[in-house]
């Protein structure tokens, strides 16, 4: 036997497997599956070699090639994956290196393969509606810097002759545009800043996320108490006399850019400080030719100056909103997350909000039914893990959400959650046919409070604050975003929820929910469901069976 024969090995994994260097493989090869006509269909090629090599090159025989990309997942250091008291149902507890940023793999460099550590490729599919309805095989090809062929893949991935309907879901992950500045060096509403600014849209809109965070000012949101956050202020204000003038040549620029990218709603920031509406946002403006702050945490929320304010500022507002035929996709925040000691304070600021609004809707995240129950809040956005006697009231155009107090029983996305956890909530969306979701964290690349700039590849717990994983779905990237596993598993899971939406237009929801249960011995809930990424796989492949068949009853 030749000894410096180089033992390369690979194996197909279905995207639901996160592959860590310090662990054996055992999980079973995966190589064929479906998917819908204008899908992103993804899997993997985990990889490991017996010695350190770089260079590698990778390399795709398909007929699909044209629409298929291939990353590198790369490893990010977590200190806090997860908090004490957590349920059983994550792979690890133990801080360490964990698979997460979905790096480009620049043809210069190839890909690397560490001495006996197991590392994986991200293989994504981009299917469009041009593509035939056929079985295609894709063959990965992995080769060394002098072109030895070190292993081979094949995946078989069926294109089915139907497409996924238009997002229902209303999906928002909140946009800090002060992080991109402060992350990226530019100054704010600077070119740079809007071509920035631009790109990151882009990448939500790919990915399900079809409503955005306005900050009309900067936003009230996990900033300490006395402290602020880099200000990012759409509406230009000026003061003359006791009156406000507004500028909104920026928000309108903003609402120009996201809909172009394919935004489709706009939610507006807080317009009352998180945690209890007690004080204003920072807000600044021109008062006599100076620019200077005029409310912050100085300012009682309910005084009459800032009511004064808010009156004047909402009624600008409805025109705009009015003008630019927008009343359906425009949605109003009074105060992030207040609870019950905050009910008084909450109820004097959303009373005067919702009298200047008429019939725009104001949504708020509660994890407490009396809010709703009094008549404060329209639009709920309930915690998944509070969610129970939103829906034992049949309360409509509910919402939910999570971050980081959801860490047991439920869905979320943390680093070490199994990738079957955060992909359920599509089923879990279409069994409670929920209206929207939320997460507070798109891009959040500071420490807890906002108190300073952090590297999110280095520190990914925002300073020992959230587990890993609960304040950004990407990375900084240098030309704009990178991408995480999480965030394409979260927009899987979106194709799940359109994939139901789909069935139940050809079979009816009843047959649905049937088919989606039969093999269950109770029924799903937020907090009961299959932890297994093979029942989501297999599920998955007898919605599109269904699909398929309806299909073809359809052309006899």
């Amino acid at each position: 036997m030749n000894q410096d024969k180089i033992q390369f090995e690979t194996r197909c994994l279905s995207s639901l497997i996160k592959v860590f260097a310090d662990t054996e493989l055992n999980d079973l090869p995966f190589t064929k599956a479906a998917a819908l006509g204008n899908e992103t269909y993804a899997f993997q090629i985990a990889y490991r070699s017996d010695r350190g090599m770089k260079g590698i090159r990778t390399r795709v025989e398909s007929e699909l090639s044209h629409v298929i990309t291939i990353r590198q997942i790369g490893l990010v250091p977590s200190e806090l994956p997860i908090y004490e008291g957590h349920d059983d149902d994550i792979l690890r507890s133990t801080p360490g290196l964990y698979p997460d940023p979905l790096y480009p793999i620049e043809e210069d460099d190839g890909i690397v393969a560490y001495s006996e550590q197991w590392r994986s490729l991200w293989v994504s599919v981009d299917l469009n509606e041009r593509i035939p309805a056929q079985l295609y095989p894709i063959g990965i090809v992995v080769e060394s810097v002098d072109g030895e062929k070190l292993g081979e893949e094949t995946f078989e991935l069926e294109v089915l002759p139907a497409l996924l309907p238009e997002q229902k879901l209303i999906h928002t992950e909140w946009f800090h545009t002060d992080c991109l500045a402060t992350q990226y060096g530019v100054e704010i509403w600077s070119e740079e800043h809007w071509q920035l600014i631009d790109s990151y849209v882009q990448t939500a809109a790919k990915h399900g996320i079809n409503m955005i965070l306005t900050p009309l000012f900067t936003p009230p949101l996990d900033t300490k108490v006395g402290g602020e956050r880099p200000t990012v202020q759409l509406v230009d204000v000026f003061k003359e006399g006791e009156n406000y003038r507004f500028d909104l040549k920026k928000l309108q620029r903003w609402i120009d850019l996201c809909s172009s990218r394919g935004i489709h709603y706009y939610e507006f920031s807080h317009l009352y400080t998180q945690w209890g509406a007690s004080h204003a946002p920072k807000i600044m403006a021109r008062v006599n030719g100076e620019y200077r702050q005029l409310f912050g945490w100085e300012t009682d929320a309910v005084g009459e100056a800032y009511q004064y304010f808010i009156t004047q500022l909402l009624t600008k507002l409805v025109s705009f909103i009015q003008d630019n035929d927008l009343s359906k996709r425009c949605f109003f925040h009074v105060s992030d997350e207040p609870s019950l000691a905050h009910l008084e304070t909450y109820r004097k600021s959303s009373e005067l909000v919702r009298s200047l609004l008429g019939d725009l809707p104001v949504l708020d995240c509660i994890s407490d039914y009396s809010f709703y129950e009094q008549g404060l809040i329209g639009h709920p956005v309930c915690a998944n893990n509070h969610i129970e006697p939103f829906l034992d009231h049949d309360v409509s155009n509910l919402w939910t959400y999570y971050c980081c107090v959801q860490y047991k029983e439920v869905s979320n996305r943390f680093f070490t959650f199994p990738s079957y956890r955060n992909r359920i909530i599509g089923m879990q969306l279409y069994k409670f046919q929920i209206a929207g979701f939320l997460h507070w964290g798109y891009n959040f690349w500071y420490s807890q409070y906002s108190i300073k700039r952090l590297n999110p590849f280095q520190i990914t717990d925002a300073g020992a604050a959230f587990a890993s994983g609960d304040a950004y779905l990407v990375y900084p990237g240098e030309q704009g975003p990178m991408e995480s596993i999480r965030l394409e598993i979260l927009y899987e899971a979106l194709q799940d929820l359109r994939a139901l939406e789909l069935l139940e237009s050809l079979i009816g929801r009843e047959q649905v929910l049937s088919l989606l249960e039969s093999d269950l011995a109770e029924p799903i809930t937020f907090s009961n469901f299959p932890r297994s990424d093979l029942w989501l796989l297999k599920k998955r492949q007898e919605i599109n069976q269904a699909i398929k068949d309806q299909c073809s009853v359809g052309k006899s």
